[in-house]
């Protein structure tokens, strides 16, 4: 894939100066996403081989920036070979930022009510961009979100949850609230935008802005679906508090434009809440109990929790008393609980080899300890010597560095095999080390970075010690 890419990019940018290339986590999506270093910094390559949602997700980054949308800017277009280059957007995502800020409370931070509000109001934009303006016939895989669409996303919760869980249900019976859910969703004044995908891990943040990726399945529908997406975006967890106040704002925002559609908002809201949830727990369980990935299998508890509230708390305008019985069935199953435990502990430790290995206290007989004296040292320069690899001057140093990232990238690759190879087994623990001269720069600008690549990657305990750590002040 490095070797295509790498031609790729030569032809679409008449250049020769790649550095490195880190493959991105791409979720529960097909598409291929790498991150490439160049001279000149930074860029995005997707790959992705299926050519009509390459095409719908272009033409909607102009579309979108035409209308004054912030989304990554498309630099270049290889679509013979299935690949496009973007401008770089970070790391940084709605989710990622809220679990970076409640990471040791818990709690939903009061500093991520704006960013939320923020989201739909921009949402609400792309909602109501004029549809009249866009070929519609390019939108993938069907032009709206309709009576079809839904039925899709019911099934594929009924084959891949109910079924993989072993929940038992009539299939008829099932079949009949099916249509009757489906038939009041349709209802819904549906002449706008639907983004499809409008969870928090689509939403970046960089330099005080906001922009949007993954739109690739946008096409008319319900105003309703997006605003459940955000909002029971399973594993960002929002108490119900908190959305019943985002819905009011949400609300408020849309009575200033369209107030004969916000009166009837909340009369077909949780209809697609349903709807949202269970497509979501249709992903979970393909790609959890059926492909065995543990990071959607971390998503389950969540919606259970979900739909537990709504059982709960709502009262819903339908009826629909099989797949409401089966809701209570999976809201008190323990099974799916225990299949979402963490069963992987990963020790990462940066230490210094002045002052020894780091003893292995688990029982294990240790595990990959790296030597990173070989890169090169920040502590041989005057203006970092009383800074630390968790200081933005080293880090960015490091970054720079072209052996640095190669480095990098060949550990995480020996990394996820054994990580892979470990929950395959069923083991509990991994030690990881890094040793540099005084265990002060580089071992812990390694350890910080893997820490946060394997979070991002995996779903399972880091325990991150810098042994060094009382020395560096």
């Amino acid at each position: 894939m490095e070797n295509i890419l790498k031609i790729s990019y030569q032809k679409t940018f008449q250049k020769t100066d790649i550095q490195s290339i880190e493959k991105i986590k791409s979720d529960g999506s097909n598409r291929k996403y790498f991150r490439i270093w160049t001279s000149e910094g930074t860029l995005i390559a997707a790959y992705n081989e299926d050519k009509k949602e390459n095409a719908a997700f272009l033409a909607f980054s102009s579309y979108f920036q035409n209308n004054g949308i912030s989304v990554a800017t498309v630099l270049g277009e290889d679509l013979q070979n299935c690949i496009y280059f973007l401008s770089d957007l970070g790391d940084t995502t709605l989710y990622r930022h809220l679990c970076d800020l409640r990471k040791d409370t818990g709690i939903f931070p009061p500093s991520m009510m704006p960013l939320y509000e923020q989201a739909l109001e921009k949402l609400l934009n792309i909602q109501t961009i004029d549809i009249q303006q866009f070929n519609t016939n390019l939108c993938y895989p069907r032009a709206a979100f309709d009576s079809q669409s839904m039925m899709w996303d019911l099934n594929y919760f009924k084959y891949y949850f109910l079924k993989l869980a072993h929940i038992p249900f009539d299939e008829q019976l099932l079949e009949n609230d099916f249509n009757t859910l489906v038939a009041f969703a349709a209802e819904s004044p549906s002449d706008f935008w639907l983004y499809r995908d409008f969870q928090s891990r689509n939403i970046m943040l960089q330099e005080n802005k906001m922009y949007f990726i993954d739109y690739q399945g946008c096409r008319r529908g319900a105003l309703q679906y997006d605003v459940a997406t955000l909002l029971y975006d399973a594993k960002a967890a929002l108490p119900p508090a908190v959305r019943l106040q985002l819905i009011d704002y949400y609300i408020n925002i849309l009575k200033k434009r369209l107030p004969k559609v916000a009166e009837q908002f909340m009369k077909y809201f949780y209809i697609f809440v349903i709807i949202r949830i269970m497509q979501a727990m249709g992903s979970y369980g393909y790609r959890g109990l059926y492909e065995k990935k543990e990071h959607f299998l971390q998503s389950i508890p969540y919606a259970l929790e979900n739909l537990k509230w709504i059982l709960q708390n709502v009262d819903l305008p339908i009826n629909i008393p099989v797949l409401w019985q089966i809701f209570h069935q999976l809201s008190q199953n323990q099974n799916l609980t225990k299949l979402c435990e963490k069963k992987l502990t990963v020790e990462i430790v940066s230490f210094s080899y002045k002052a020894g290995y780091p003893i292995d206290l688990s029982g294990n007989g240790g595990g990959f300890v790296f030597d990173c004296r070989c890169l090169p040292n920040p502590g041989q320069f005057e203006k970092f010597k009383k800074l630390t690899g968790e200081d933005k001057e080293v880090i960015d140093f490091l970054n720079n560095e072209n052996t640095v990232n190669q480095y990098f990238t060949s550990i995480s690759k020996i990394i996820d095999m054994a990580i892979e190879n470990y929950l395959e087994r069923q083991f509990d623990h991994l030690c990881i080390s890094f040793g540099c001269t005084g265990g002060q720069h580089r071992s812990v600008y390694f350890a910080n970075r893997l820490q946060q690549y394997l979070e991002k990657k995996y779903v399972i305990n880091i325990v991150l010690t810098h042994k060094m750590k009382s020395f560096w002040k």
